[in-house]
């Protein structure tokens, strides 16, 4: 396939969406459980006071889970997560195969929303920026149909650099309004993993308004790493992805 004429533009997004998509924990399996009937009620069994318990149904332990907490999910977990460890070196070929054998692992929603950020990712990498919307917008109206907020908010970040680096004229405004919204409902739900990235884009995207984002990215990365343990400090201070604060 040949490379988009803004392939540089590409590969520079790919560095921005890293930071959306990076492997930090996101909360993707709190956020299922919590679309799950028992989460409601209580724990998973649990019974009255002087009930008798209700004892699991065989089949149970092997129904397919909707939300992907399952072996199958787990999988196809793991492939994106080796996917992404291949992306980082460099080597997309082996990346495209593994995001490929995962979703063929579990097309439910969350694999499908995981998949659609990493084949984003593989396509920017690789200097395809309008091949990377459809995964974004596939990952992004997914989420949004789930109702499972953390993953609109991250795959709207995502969007939004997919959108601005396949470089149409319309674009720029949808990419401005997702990122908008991204950083609203980030910030409203302390979601900072996710405000720091979407703060970066937006420093991207408004260049009039850069430094104001850059400070903010500052802000909150100062209180991510401050609250994380050593290992995590050296972790970021070492991935390509995390800016340097005051750097």
């Amino acid at each position: 396939m040949s490379r988009d004429p803004g392939a540089s533009d590409a590969e520079a997004a790919a560095l921005r969406l890293g930071a959306a998509t990076g492997r930090d924990p996101d909360g993707s399996n709190a956020e299922a459980a919590a679309h799950r009937p028992e989460a409601a009620t209580g724990r998973e069994g649990e019974t009255a006071p002087g009930a008798k318990p209700t004892p699991r149904r065989p089949e149970a332990a092997t129904s397919s889970d909707p939300d992907g907490l399952d072996a199958a999910g787990a999988k196809a977990d793991a492939l994106l997560g080796l996917a992404a460890d291949n992306l980082a070196l460099g080597r997309l070929t082996a990346a495209r195969r593994l995001a490929e054998l995962a979703a063929a692992e579990d097309t439910r929603w969350r694999a499908t929303v995981r998949g659609g950020w990493v084949g984003a990712e593989i396509a920017l990498a690789a200097g395809q920026g309008a091949d990377a919307v459809p995964h974004a917008r596939r990952a992004f109206e997914t989420a949004q149909a789930r109702g499972a907020r953390r993953h609109v908010v991250k795959s709207g970040i995502v969007l939004a650099v997919a959108l601005s680096a396949a470089g149409a004229p319309d674009h720029r405004k949808i990419s401005d309004d997702l990122v908008g919204n991204a950083m609203a409902t980030a910030e409203e739900c302390e979601l900072l993993s996710l405000s720091w990235p979407a703060a970066l884009v937006a420093a991207d995207l408004r260049p009039g308004h850069a430094e104001e984002y850059r400070f903010r990215v500052a802000q909150v990365l100062h209180a991510v790493l401050r609250s994380a343990d050593p290992c995590g400090r050296r972790v970021a201070g070492e991935s390509p992805w995390v800016p340097v604060p005051g750097g």
